[in-house]
């Protein structure tokens, strides 16, 4: 590690006393470097000490950084005193863009767990050049949604590239199993969402758009409709019949992003998917018809006011969550599968422990900023508003392996 001299902090958490902030601090304060400069982020003092004093020896001397997501002044102060920023502060939509600015502005880096794209397409619009000139590199979607999906297909692109198999020319995501409770955050997000495009034709078109979070939407290959699937599909290869994965809305466009950052290093003709699995018959069909109606009834239901109300009162609120018991026992195994120009068939399998919108997701963000902060010299050559695998590459796979998660990629 080479501290900055005229930098206070290698790393603040900011929103350290919400529910994700406080797991992503905690899991900080028992992995970070001894050394790791590390400074507690948030709108209220009192709260911010309250979090500290339960985070043991190691968090407390942290310092704590006392800065309102509508105050400019303070977002910039805080954002020039510190190497990176990781930030669960959400709606981002509606509370994210002047932190990001304050980043962008002030060379340094950033990290977040937003799962919106309208929030990062305007991010992407308002301050990617003037990250690029200041050297910050501005990475969203550092947690479940989209670690997994950017350095599965990530992997799969460098094993073709490294074997001479060619380039990628579809991927598909397969979620196989998973235990975790629903954010009452990312719910938020997608009320904020909805409610966005019902105002607004031209958002309501861009969540739509396949390429959404493209640096050049008309440089993207035409390759016929790249609709995110809406029903079942079945697919004997993939393990029978599978089911929409609800986040691929969002997962698809950052992986898409990162293949145009890369100068369409993964293929320039990939067609990428995302999917839940079902099983095989007789029971397969039935499961996947009802997650893809489930999903269906609840993006209805969020978007008629009369249903709204009930669903309001059913699902959890921001800042809520689950257990530590049920935290603990949950996990998730994806596989992402790849098919290359030369035919050869690769798979990326990807497992962790821990709920995966929780304790799984505080080690990603986690161990994104360490990188972000501590890493640099090893990192990408680059800067602007990036992805985890265009920002951080092989460094944050390397991490993330080394906190007990796996990726590894074989030929089948």
């Amino acid at each position: 590690m080479s501290p900055t001299p005229d930098r206070a902090h290698d790393i603040v958490v900011y929103g350290a006393s919400g529910f994700v902030g406080r797991l992503t601090a905690a899991y900080l304060a028992e992995h970070a470097p001894a050394d790791a400069r590390i400074a507690l982020g948030g709108r209220s003092r009192e709260r911010l000490e309250a979090v500290r004093a339960t985070l043991g020896p190691a968090a407390a001397s942290w310092p704590v950084v006392v800065a309102d997501s509508a105050d400019p002044e303070a977002l910039a102060a805080m954002a020039a005193d510190t190497r990176a920023v990781a930030t669960t502060v959400g709606p981002y939509l509606r509370y994210g863009l002047p932190l990001v600015g304050a980043c962008a502005a002030a060379g340094t880096h950033y990290a977040d767990l937003t799962g919106e794209v309208l929030f990062m397409r305007k991010a992407i619009d308002a301050h990617h050049a003037s990250a690029m000139e200041s050297g910050a590199r501005i990475v969203h979607t550092c947690g479940f949604d989209s670690i997994p999906s950017d350095l599965g297909v990530f992997l799969l692109a460098a094993a073709a590239s490294d074997g001479d198999l060619g380039e990628l020319t579809d991927a598909t995501y397969v979620l196989k199993g998973s235990r975790g409770g629903v954010s009452g955050g990312t719910v938020d997000s997608l009320r904020g969402q909805l409610d966005e495009a019902k105002r607004d034709g031209a958002s309501r078109r861009l969540l739509t758009d396949p390429y959404s979070l493209s640096p050049d939407r008309d440089a993207e290959p035409d390759l016929g409709p790249q609709r995110d699937p809406v029903g079942v599909v079945r697919d004997d290869a993939l393990g029978g019949f599978l089911a929409p994965f609800a986040m691929g809305t969002i997962n698809t466009r950052v992986v898409r992003r990162s293949n145009a950052l890369s100068g369409y290093a993964y293929g320039s003709r990939l067609r990428y998917r995302e999917l839940m699995l079902a099983g095989g018959l007789p029971l397969g069909p039935v499961k996947a018809a009802a997650i893809a109606g489930g999903i269906g009834a609840l993006m209805a239901g969020l978007a008629i006011p009369p249903t709204r109300k009930v669903l309001d009162h059913l699902l959890p609120d921001p800042g809520e969550g689950p257990s530590e018991k049920n935290r603990e026992r949950g996990f998730f195994a994806v596989d992402v599968h790849g098919t290359t120009s030369s035919g050869a068939r690769l798979v990326c399998r990807i497992r962790a422990q821990g709920d995966p919108g929780y304790k799984a997701t505080a080690v990603m963000l986690g161990e994104s900023a360490l990188a972000l902060a501590l890493d640099g010299d090893a990192l990408p050559k680059t800067a602007g508003v990036l992805t985890p695998a265009t920002a951080m590459g092989h460094v944050l796979v390397d991490r993330l392996r080394a906190a007990g998660q796996t990726y590894e990629v074989e030929q089948v």
